[in-house]
């Protein structure tokens, strides 16, 4: 098949990002003729108040050949231009992020489709169905964005429910694979002593970090490390806490992107990857921390449940709940804790889901033939 896929890559950082540029690579080793079409310009300032480029231009993963960035969020003749161009493509692949680029995807599905019908089949990758943080009018635009693409392929059953109940016509579930940035894992130093968490990436009110670091002011011993960009009030909050005369001396705030080069020395240096979102649709990190041979502290949201077993690889608990994560970090400093769960740990296939993952993007009724 000739295949488009239509979503941000490098230099845009993060973990939509770095799949797009993978599902790229992926759609291109299956033997499909696939183009990237990204953006030169994608998010308003106002909607994205860090920094949208990776830092120093170093990319995160390597970045896809066939890559071109004609598309422009202020510049609607963009979203026009590349629709009429991909009606040459056999499937489109558009990437939803944010209702805010959905009035670009729908000026581009429309502009591909054919006078008398025809054009190529869409099939929209939807990370989120609708924003970890209520927007006005987030539904009504991705309700209308659901209707007007042939396929939602979504990485939950919880966010199929939303998608049908938003009105999509055809919705396939196929679970995220890892697009794992940083390389390798490096050699573990020996460690003794309380164990040492890290909660690793953006801080974001639904990433629950603050509810982490309220219960390990209950708990002696254990020490944490925020690594990661601070947004907004969950960022000052974070920092507030970790400045609080129970926590100043067990906390370190490394506040800002974390580069890819030294994901694997972080994880190194920690020995439980600290997972506590108060809601989730799917992640990769668990299996980042897995990979790296590191036990999860998760909550009981999104895909956490399915990938990490409790009391066996990490430890889930409910979300949202700072008794329940008091509880989990009592257990951690429990004498050999930690190394049971470490020792359980496997690191997970990072190519069989790739391979469903594809079969799910270009098969089934419609989409191919």
């Amino acid at each position: 098949m000739r295949i488009a896929v239509v979503g941000p890559t490098h230099p845009y950082k993060g973990g939509v990002a770095a799949h797009t540029t993978e599902l790229a690579t992926r759609l291109a080793a299956a033997g499909h003729e696939t183009d990237l079409v990204s953006w030169s310009h994608l998010y308003p300032s106002r909607l994205y108040p860090g920094e949208q480029a990776v830092p120093d231009g170093v990319p995160d993963l390597a970045p896809y050949a066939r890559t071109t960035r004609p598309l422009s969020w202020a510049r609607p003749d963009t979203w026009v231009r590349v629709g009429r161009r991909l009606r040459a493509y056999d499937l489109v692949v558009l990437v939803h992020v944010i209702p805010a680029v959905v009035p670009a995807h729908l000026a581009l599905v429309r502009a591909l489709r054919r006078r008398g019908g025809g054009g190529p089949k869409v099939v929209l990758v939807t990370h989120n169905v609708l924003p970890h943080e209520a927007h006005p009018g987030a539904a009504t635009l991705v309700r209308t964005m659901l209707r007007q693409v042939d396929v939602a392929l979504v990485h939950s059953d919880d966010q199929a429910r939303e998608a049908r109940g938003l009105g999509a016509r055809d919705v396939r579930v196929a679970a995220l694979p890892a697009h794992l940035p940083g390389g390798p894992p490096v050699a573990r130093a020996p460690h003794e002593g309380p164990p040492r968490l890290l909660a690793l990436g953006m801080v974001r009110e639904y990433k629950g970090v603050d509810l982490l670091l309220e219960a390990l002011a209950q708990v002696p011993g254990p020490t944490l490390t925020v690594a990661g960009e601070l947004w907004g009030a969950a960022g000052a909050r974070v920092r507030e806490l970790a400045d609080s005369a129970a926590l100043r001396d067990r906390v370190e705030v490394r506040s800002g992107y974390v580069p890819a080069t030294v994901i694997a020395g972080l994880l190194a240096a920690h020995d439980v990857l600290a997972l506590t979102y108060r809601s989730a649709t799917a992640s990769q990190n668990a299996m980042l921390g897995f990979t790296h041979g590191l036990p999860v502290l998760a909550t009981a949201v999104g895909t956490f449940t399915t990938e990490v077993t409790n009391g066996v690889d990490g430890l889930v608990v409910e979300p949202g709940s700072v008794p329940a994560l008091v509880t989990a970090l009592r257990r951690l400093t429990e004498p050999g804790a930690v190394a049971a769960l470490a020792a359980n740990v496997r690191p997970p296939d990072l190519d069989l889901p790739w391979t469903a993952y594809v079969d799910t993007v270009v098969g089934g009724p419609g989409l191919t033939g």
